[in-house]
């Protein structure tokens, strides 16, 4: 088991959105952008809770198949994290631009949208972190894999894990795995989830010692 690349992060890098964030994961690069509490359209008004919507920009050309697949695993994650009950009859949407795709990417959107909540100040229940792990020819567990080594897996897992329990929220999977080595992904990404965890302290931490500065 290899450690997760570097990462790094940037909030409010816009000016129109009421949070934003550039999150970078070795180099793979994804900007997201919140914008809501705001009105909603009446077709998709709820009475009782916030409508919140994903869109999810390939780098280049029109969304896909695969791009519709992760934006309703990021929406699930975020509906499972964000308090829209507190913001009924109203929207909330999460925009994500792919900057660069070099492996892993649906983690790194998740967490690209994390911290753009975070920066809007939505409340939330628990963040969450995404964490992909792939599974190779020799049934060995890799964590953060990157395109080459996606295309060559027998298989590709990413888990959306919550900061309070530790519980996976929900999770994408490619390719054919057992039971136990499915046990087996998801010990390793918790575990690796603590390191997401503590970067995310760190940085609002860094961010409001400034702030108050």
């Amino acid at each position: 088991m290899q450690l997760l690349r570097p990462f790094c992060c940037e909030h409010g890098l816009l000016s129109r959105p009421d949070g934003s964030a550039c999150f970078t994961q070795g180099d793979t690069t994804v900007l997201a952008a919140v914008y809501g509490p705001a009105e909603v359209k009446v077709s998709k008004e709820i009475f009782d809770k916030a409508t919140l919507d994903v869109l999810l920009k390939p780098k280049v050309g029109l969304p896909s198949v695969a791009e519709k697949s992760k934006e309703q695993m990021i929406r699930n994650t975020c509906e499972a994290t964000v308090l829209t009950a507190l913001h009924p009859r109203s929207s909330i949407t999460v925009v994500l631009q792919v900057i660069h795709d070099s492996g892993s990417l649906l983690s790194c959107c998740l967490n690209a949208a994390c911290m753009a909540l975070m920066d809007a100040g939505l409340p939330m229940k628990s963040v969450f972190c995404g964490i992909t792990c792939m599974i190779d020819s020799d049934r060995n567990i890799l964590l953060d894999p990157t395109t080459t080594m996606e295309k060559e897996a027998a298989a590709v897992l990413t888990f959306a894990i919550d900061s309070v329990e530790k519980q996976l929220l929900t999770l994408s999977t490619k390719g054919s795995y057992s039971v136990e080595e499915l046990q087996q992904c998801v010990a390793i990404c918790q575990k690796a989830a603590e390191k997401i965890f503590q970067f995310y302290r760190d940085l609002v931490g860094r961010r409001y010692s400034k702030l108050n500065e």
